[in-house]
């Protein structure tokens, strides 16, 4: 079918009704009349450049993951041009994978809000703006890019829920990066409900045999409400052409999911394996036994892909779409789901469930990172560091993945071991974190750049290849740096978990003789991760051989533990 958009002729931004109220109680979603709700929707993400796999990646079990992407909420002509074809469809949400918080979204969310579709928000970016599955931290960058994209959006009525990462941890041999994942997940609803927003804060996981799926969504959705996720969706791509509930393996998801407190959904399905899809398995979402346990689903992809998911095209002006025979069979189904109005949402009782132990296959640690502190950072960065990197160097993660994967290595190599970058790493298996292993790429490189300088103080040892300055504001001495650096770790809450605020101003750009905590640098892939850190919480720096900073060694001995005790 085609339809140019010249002719819609549709008065959309007129309908300005203030959509229902979608809300958790237990694990079923309920609008305001006490009806549940089901997830009835689409992907609605143009396809972006994909990136170059590093090897660090693949050995992580990654995905060629996008370098670029293409905001679908900033154009009013493009969602205009859609509207009709996601109401033929007969959706209800729209997940939306990355979106730039600078730019202007009134008129899309209101079109959609107008049609009654609800809107599933990622709050990561491609590449640099999420958590990186094969050096995995929760940093100041990431908390305050998070931020200024729910600060951008929570105040439309149409935002469902927002979504704190997509398929992270994707094997039993990157499972030491769910506590980050879920750091991430505690703070974010920390923070929405410091707004009073009630949106769902959620998680969206890769499939996997069934212990490591049913370990990772017990792992995500336990401890209570402070810390689980609120929406626990299943990428799911099982039901190929002409399967059933049981040739699928739904039988099995459903059961291995029943005893999951929090709501579900399958948060992307449509195989092509088996083509044609058909999308029989809509009728068994939006059925029991699947329903008594899912909450719906997200039909994946509305825009074309590279790989075939698309169901339309468009023409080369972008004005006028075409849609696929996937298109009309998934308009055929979704049109005809009637799903059950039970359980009463009266008579659901709340639960929570208690965190597993680590087993031999899923080696994630309960205790959590602390929160992330961009006053601590900034301050260590400030006063307490000598060897600073360069602003340009900052901006470019690759290359600071690189230097600070070499300065560590130059510290393990050249300090006889009294220095090295526990301090700026964290292990999620076994929960230890060091006092800095928050703050940004950019401050743990110009830790680790200082702390080869101070073995060696002179100038040559704070160049780096051009990639890094001496700071006009270093301490003295080794031991004013120590003082510095105590008085700066002594601001951290006790425990070291708290409400994040709003993100001050714009991101202001940084200085090179001071790059701040928000730098762009978002998941440079460091050595760093592995950390021996014991849990002693000592903020006093000493001085240690050599000259060099006690915060160089004994830091590296003083982790944050204990954040998650259930």
């Amino acid at each position: 079918m085609k339809l140019s958009f010249g002719l819609l002729g549709l008065s959309l931004l007129s309908l300005t009704s203030a959509l229902p109220k979608i809300t958790r109680t237990g694990k079923y979603l309920y609008d305001e009349s006490g009806s549940r709700f089901y997830i009835k929707g689409v992907a609605y993400q143009p396809q972006g450049e994909v990136a170059e796999s590093s090897e660090a990646n693949t050995a992580n079990g990654g995905f060629p993951e996008p370098s670029s992407y293409h905001d679908p909420l900033s154009s009013p002509q493009n969602c205009t041009r859609d509207l009709p074809y996601l109401k033929q469809l007969g959706v209800n949400a729209v997940r939306v994978y990355s979106v730039n918080s600078s730019l202007n979204h009134d008129e899309c969310m209101s079109t959609f809000s107008g049609a009654g579709i609800y809107v599933l928000l990622d709050v990561s970016l491609p590449l640099n703006g999420s958590i990186d599955r094969s050096s995995p931290s929760w940093s100041t960058n990431l908390l305050n890019e998070y931020i200024t994209t729910i600060d951008a959006f929570r105040n439309y009525d149409n935002v469902l829920g927002f979504n704190i990462g997509n398929e992270v941890i994707t094997t039993n041999g990157n499972t030491n990066a769910a506590p980050y994942v879920k750091a991430a997940a505690r703070d974010i609803k920390a923070y929405l409900k410091s707004v009073s927003s009630s949106a769902l804060v959620g998680y969206s996981a890769t499939d996997g045999d069934a212990e490591f799926r049913n370990s990772l969504a017990e792992y995500m959705t336990c401890g209570g409400d402070s810390i689980a996720v609120d929406l626990y969706g299943l990428n799911n791509y099982e039901w190929c052409g002409n399967e059933n509930y049981n040739s699928s393996n739904w039988n099995t998801i459903v059961q291995g999911f029943q005893d999951i407190p929090v709501a579900t959904y399958m948060s992307e399905f449509g195989c092509i394996t088996a083509p044609p899809r058909l999308w029989t398995e809509v009728a068994s979402l939006f059925s029991s036994p699947t329903s008594d346990v899912f909450s719906g689903g997200v039909a994946f992809s509305y825009f074309p892909t590279s790989d075939g998911y698309g169901m339309v095209t468009f023409s080369a002006d972008g004005n006028t779409v075409t849609t696929s025979d996937d298109f009309t069979r998934l308009s055929t189904q979704y049109n005809a789901t009637a799903p059950p109005n039970s359980p009463a949402q009266s008579s659901v009782t709340a639960g929570q469930t208690d965190c597993p132990s680590e087993s031999a296959t899923f080696i994630a640690s309960n205790t959590l990172p602390p929160t992330p502190n961009e006053d601590v950072c900034n301050c260590i960065n400030q006063k307490s560091l000598a060897c600073l990197v360069l602003q340009k160097t900052a901006n470019s993660p690759t290359i600071v993945g690189d230097l600070l994967n070499y300065a560590c290595q130059l510290l393990g190599s050249s300090t006889n071991g009294s220095a090295s970058c526990d301090p700026i790493g964290g292990n999620g298996t076994s929960g230890t974190y060091g006092q800095l292993s928050y703050c940004s790429p950019a401050i743990k490189l110009s830790y680790a750049m200082s702390a080869y300088y101070e073995f060696n103080p002179i100038e040559s040892s704070c160049d780096f290849s051009g990639n890094a300055t001496l700071s006009p504001a270093r301490p003295n001495t080794a031991q004013d740096a120590s003082t510095a650096a105590s008085q700066c770790l002594a601001q951290e809450p006790s425990g070291g978990v708290f409400t994040p605020s709003a993100v001050s101003g714009s991101g202001a750009s940084q200085t090179a003789s001071s790059a701040q905590s928000g730098s762009t640098t978002n998941s440079a892939t460091t050595s760093a991760r592995t950390s021996s850190a014991s849990s002693s919480g000592n903020n006093q720096f000493t001085l240690g051989m050599g000259g060099v900073w006690g915060f160089m060694g004994v830091l590296g001995a003083a982790a944050i533990g204990g954040l998650m005790v259930l």
